[in-house]
């Protein structure tokens, strides 16, 4: 995470859970599919740690995992992704209940959670890893989410939206580590967050009350 203002902290983060052996190898990762009469949607927004809370308070979502996803590369770890050499995005995937919960509540979220005007990054973090995507995995997400984001648009609200939609594709989960990792390390992550200025630009984006 050298790229981070508070790269100390997440680099004793990333040791401390090595020599603990919580990092998970690179055997395993890909994500299954949701049980029957669940969905997923998947989101990069930044810093995954910063994204996750955004769904995991929603009702009617059931898990929200982080990972990695829109690269070419098998089994990425996060030191690769960091490189920003394997294409992939550090994302959230959110395994939700469509009975509970639309599809349209997830983007509005997601939406208000972002800066959709900054298509290189997002507020401290910059490079592909971190760009702004949302990960489409099937006709009916694409034209929902293709419709919120026109409607962005035709509200001349910003000057630009560079947030992309493509179609998913593997959904690498990222070391335990990483899990929740807000909850996990709730001091280092509210200095991070501080330190990266989100939640102040979040503000200027969207209102106080984003």
């Amino acid at each position: 995470m050298k790229k981070r203002p508070v790269a100390w902290i997440a680099a004793v983060a990333v040791v401390a859970a090595a020599a603990a052996g919580l990092r998970l190898s690179a055997i395993e990762q890909a994500m299954p599919d949701p049980a029957p009469g669940l969905a997923k949607a998947t989101f990069a927004g930044g810093c995954f740690w910063s994204m996750e809370h955004v769904f995991d308070e929603l009702p009617g979502v059931v898990s929200v995992t982080v990972g990695y996803t829109g690269g070419s590369a098998s089994n990425p770890s996060y030191e690769q992704v960091e490189l920003g050499i394997t294409g992939h995005a550090e994302s959230v995937q959110v395994v939700y209940d469509p009975k509970t919960i639309a599809y349209t509540t997830l983007l509005d979220a997601y939406w208000h959670n972002i800066d959709p005007t900054d298509g290189g990054g997002q507020f401290c973090d910059h490079g592909p890893q971190y760009r702004p995507v949302i990960f489409y995995s099937d006709d009916l997400q694409k034209q929902i989410a293709g419709a919120s984001k026109k409607a962005l648009e035709d509200s001349h609200r910003f000057k630009r939206i560079l947030t992309q939609i493509v179609p998913a594709s593997t959904f690498w989960r990222a070391e335990a580590y990483h899990q929740h990792y807000y909850k996990t390390n709730a001091f280092q992550y509210r200095m991070y967050r501080v330190a990266c200025g989100r939640d102040p630009r979040l503000a200027d984006l969207w209102g106080k009350h984003h």
